[in-house]
C-alpha cells in the first residue's frame, strides 16, 4: 500500500517537472527572434515577390531587409519600387487607348494590392470603391495604398453593399459617374470585383477591346424560365447590423418602363465612354435604374438590356465576352 503511495507521488512529481520544462522552453523561445524569418508568415503577396527575388539571388531573409508595404511607414517611392509598379506606358498603342477600372470590394487586403497591382498603367484610370460595411482597418490600408498613385481614388459615394442587392449595382455607377468626371481620356471602362485577377496583359486587353470598333461587351441572352423572376416579383434589400440579405416577395412587380425587353447576362462588362454617359443620363436608362431597384441582382440585367435597346445599335455589341479573370462563371457557350 505503501509502495502504490510512493509510486503515485513519483509519477505526479515527474508530471510537474516535464510540464514545467515544457513551458520553460516555450517562454524562453520567445524571448529570442529567430535568425532567419518564416516565409509562411508572409501574407503580404508584394512582400512575398521580393522573398522570392532574395531566394533566387541567394540574399539571407533577415528581419531587417523585409520589403514593407504602405502600412509599415515608408514613403510612396520606396512603395512603388520595391513593388516594381510600372510608371511608363510600354506601347504607344496602349498610351493612345487608356482604361478605367471600377473596382468594387470590400475585404482581403492583401489580394485587392495583388490586383491592383496586376492591372495597373500610369496611362489608366482606378475608381475603387469600398463597401461602407468595411472594417475601418481595411478602408485606411486602401486609402494609404491609394495615396501613392494619382490616377487612383475612392469612388466619391460609398455604399453598403447587399449581395444581389441593387446596392450593388449603384456601387459601379457611382464609381462610372466619377469616372467619367475624370481628366483621363479613357477608351472603356471595365468593372471588377476583389477576388478578380487578370488573364492577360494590358496590351492584350486594349487590342481585343479595339476589335470591337466601339461596341460594348455586355453578354447575355432572354431569361430562362428560372431566372425571370428576379425582375418579375419585388426583391427588397434587408440591412442589420450583423447581417444583410435580399428578400424573396411574391408581390409582382410593373411591367419593365419604357415596354423594354429584359435581358439576362453577365455582371462584368466592358463599356465605352459613349454608352457610359448613355447610362448616366438618358431617360431609358434612369427609368429602368428606379425600375430594377427592387429587383434581384439588376446588375445582371441592367447592362445588357441597356446595350440592346433597338435603334442603339452604335452599342449592339457581339456575343463575346472579356474575362479577366475566371473567377465568374461564362455564360453557356462562352469560353473563359
Amino acid at each position: 500500500m505503501v509502495e502504490n503511495m510512493k509510486l503515485k507521488v513519483f509519477r505526479l512529481v515527474v508530471g510537474l517537472m516535464a510540464v514545467s520544462i515544457i513551458l520553460l522552453f516555450l517562454y524562453t523561445s520567445n524571448l529570442v527572434l529567430p535568425k532567419y524569418l518564416p516565409v509562411g508568415k508572409i501574407s503580404n503577396s508584394s512582400v512575398l515577390a521580393e522573398v522570392c527575388d532574395m531566394i533566387i539571388t541567394g540574399k539571407k531573409i533577415l528581419y531587417e531587409n523585409i520589403p514593407m508595404t504602405p502600412l509599415r511607414n515608408i514613403t510612396c517611392q520606396q512603395y512603388l519600387t520595391q513593388n516594381h509598379y510600372i510608371m511608363k506606358p510600354l506601347s504607344k498603342d496602349e498610351a493612345e487607348f487608356p482604361l478605367a477600372y471600377v473596382m468594387v470590394i470590400h475585404k482581403d487586403f492583401d489580394t485587392f494590392e495583388r490586383l491592383f497591382r496586376a492591372i495597373y498603367m500610369p496611362q489608366n484610370v482606378y475608381c475603387i470603391h469600398v463597401d461602407e460595411k468595411s472594417t475601418s482597418a481595411f478602408k485606411d490600408s486602401v486609402g494609404r495604398m491609394l495615396s501613392c498613385f494619382a490616377n487612383a481614388f475612392l469612388a466619391s459615394k460609398r455604399e453598403s453593399v447587399v449581395y444581389a442587392g441593387f446596392s450593388r449595382l449603384q456601387a459601379d455607377l457611382n464609381c462610372l459617374q466619377d469616372l467619367i468626371d475624370s481628366e483621363v481620356p479613357w477608351k472603356y471602362a471595365i468593372n471588377t470585383c476583389g477576388q478578380d485577377f487578370p488573364l492577360k496583359t494590358n496590351r492584350e486587353i486594349v487590342q481585343y477591346l479595339k476589335g470591337f470598333k466601339g461596341k460594348n461587351i455586355t453578354p447575355g441572352v432572354l431569361p430562362p424560365p428560372h431566372i425571370i423572376r428576379r425582375t418579375r416579383y419585388m426583391h427588397l434589400e434587408q440591412k442589420y447590423q450583423l447581417f444583410s440579405f435580399v428578400l424573396w416577395t411574391w408581390i409582382r412587380k410593373m411591367s419593365p418602363p419604357h415596354n423594354l425587353t429584359i435581358y439576362f447576362g453577365s455582371t462584368y462588362v466592358a463599356l465605352t465612354r459613349e454608352f457610359a454617359n448613355f447610362v448616366l443620363q438618358d431617360q431609358r436608362a434612369i427609368d429602368l435604374l428606379g425600375w430594377s431597384k427592387d429587383t434581384y441582382s439588376p446588375d445582371e440585367h441592367f447592362w445588357v438590356t441597356l446595350n440592346r435597346i433597338p435603334g442603339t445599335r452604335l452599342w449592339t455589341s457581339p456575343s463575346g465576352i472579356l474575362c479577366l479573370a475566371c473567377t465568374h462563371v461564362p455564360l453557356k457557350g462562352q469560353a473563359c
